[in-house]
């Protein structure tokens, strides 16, 4: 069994919806003070989601021994079956007598554009829960996006307890203050976040890539389709994306990276083949439609991580 990482984060039900247009052709740029708009979909799909889950789940495909640390709601039976059924940890989720699970709606339109509307429901409770609780003593931990109280406590307490953490903020970045979200940058060993959110925390810290190399040692960056980059002191690793075999819903996609990358370094790969298994692990998510739908053999990724990077994994 790999080393435990855990994982905090959200988990939600996602209601993912495709619209067949482009948003762009439906907002007028001149009148966005008073926005009113409805998109008509012409699909829509219930599915396990929220960035714990999505992690968790890939990661347990993957071999990987993730402990989901966040919060269900009085709706949650359906949820913690579904975890059971792939014999996940569900030891430290927590479950509200009072809220209903997270919830995320998820619009995409024609060019991969998403709209998205998350009422976070019992994942504010998260907070019931304490890094010092969990028995299995965690080598890694992923600290992502849910909400901000929760990410801070559960930032300190992993750098009090000694473990080392991905920083991984995502949608949350705007809730935190620049005093935050250097607090917690500082505690961190590893900062992820798509283009758009590396520039976001740029602003808001005023902190460069290299600023952010002072406080950090590891900097991942993604970017869709164009892969990642994974940038240290010493150097810049370039991971390119290999190509899906379709795109059917790229939601989820980088919780599946991020499940791959982890998974990977928890068993002592070296940073660049952690970005490659990380991509590999994207295909898979992007190639089916929701977050936890994908699926595969530890033999049927080794083959295809084999046909796309030209090595073993």
């Amino acid at each position: 069994m790999s080393q435990p990482i855990l994982i905090s984060g959200s988990l939600a039900y996602d209601y993912i919806m495709d619209f067949p247009d482009s948003f762009k052709n439906h907002i007028l740029p001149d009148h966005i003070h008073m926005l009113n708009v409805s998109f008509v979909v012409d699909k829509l799909e219930k599915n396990f989601g929220g960035t714990a889950g999505n992690i968790g789940y890939t990661m347990k495909l993957l071999d990987g021994n993730p402990i989901v640390f966040a919060s269900l709601g009085k709706d949650a039976d359906t949820y913690l079956d579904h975890f059971k059924t792939l014999e996940m940890n569900t030891s430290y989720i927590r479950t509200s007598k009072e809220l209903f699970t997270s919830s995320a709606y998820i619009t995409t339109d024609k060019d991969d554009n998403q709209i998205t509307a998350f009422y976070p429901g019992a994942g504010n409770e998260s907070t019931e829960l304490h890094v010092s609780d969990v028995t299995e003593k965690p080598t890694f931990a992923i600290i992502g996006p849910s909400a901000k109280e929760v990410m801070i406590q559960h930032a300190k307490e992993c750098y009090e307890a000694k473990i080392p953490f991905c920083f991984d903020p995502g949608q949350q970045i705007t809730t935190l203050s620049p005093q935050e979200l250097m607090a917690i940058i500082g505690q961190a060993t590893f900062l992820i976040g798509n283009d758009y959110e590396m520039k976001l925390m740029e602003e808001k810290t005023g902190w460069d890539g290299r600023e952010i190399l002072n406080h950090v040692e590891v900097l991942v960056t993604t970017l869709g389709s164009k892969g990642s980059v994974i940038t240290t002191k010493e150097e810049l690793i370039e991971i390119p994306a290999p190509a899906a075999e379709s795109v059917e819903d790229p939601t989820g996609a980088g919780d599946a990276y991020r499940a791959g990358f982890f998974s990977a370094y928890a068993k002592g790969k070296d940073l660049k083949t952690c970005g490659q298994i990380g991509s590999v692990a994207a295909l898979y998510a992007i190639e089916k439609y929701g977050t936890q739908n994908h699926a595969f053999t530890l033999e049927e990724f080794e083959q295809r991580f084999e046909r796309v990077y030209g090595l073993q994994s």
